[in-house]
């Protein structure tokens, strides 16, 4: 089944070490997890929120990524200006659609928000990842986004196989997910029984 689980906007900023790395502030963040058990929600989301963070900040200026993790894609646009947004589907959802989702997102967070300063609280009152994340459940709805899919056939998606090839090289999953403020007690012990049951977080 074709299925949204979450877009989140965010803004980068480059690290002064050049490396390629950056530190991003979750701006706003849309979830459908009524899959998910409900006294997991929360820990499910916490999740999506570290994983958006991560990729971000292991995500060059310019680039597109596609990451896939056992049934899951989060696909991933850093703009030029820091700007970036993840999208969090099924395998069947379509990669071309949901990076040309993401481009819509940006421009509308761009044309309807102050971004550049903006945090979470001033962006209380923006409703419209909600209703993207509503209408794109169904891939047919991208059919209206066919102008820009145009200029993504020239764009180079990265595709990775797992969320281990975007971690750098001796960096561990498990060991990020230790280290995390972002994440509670509750949420690091789900994901450890995630990942014992080889069902590393499966939402």
């Amino acid at each position: 089944m074709v299925k949204l689980y979450a877009i989140s906007v965010l803004r980068r900023s480059d690290s002064a070490t050049g490396d390629g790395t950056g530190t991003c502030i979750l701006l706003k963040g849309s979830y459908d997890l009524q899959s998910v058990g409900f006294f997991q929600r929360g820990s499910v989301q916490e999740f999506l929120v570290f994983t958006s963070n991560m990729l971000v900040e292991r995500t060059s200026p310019g680039v597109r990524k596609t990451v896939k993790e056992n049934e899951y894609l989060c696909h991933v646009y850093v703009r030029n200006d820091g700007l970036a947004a993840v999208l969090v589907s099924d395998a069947e959802y379509p990669n071309r659609v949901g990076h040309t989702l993401l481009t819509k997102v940006l421009d509308d967070v761009t044309t309807q928000t102050e971004w550049k300063t903006a945090n979470t609280e001033t962006l209380r009152n923006y409703k419209s990842l909600d209703a993207f994340l509503m209408k794109y459940q169904n891939p047919r709805e991208a059919d209206a986004l066919t102008k820009i899919q145009a200029e993504l056939d020239e764009t180079k998606i990265i595709m990775h196989n797992t969320i281990e090839a975007v971690l750098e090289r001796g960096e561990k999953l498990d060991d990020l997910v230790a280290k995390s403020e972002g994440l509670s007690a509750q949420s690091k012990m789900f994901y450890k029984t995630a990942r014992k049951t080889n069902s590393c977080c499966n939402f």
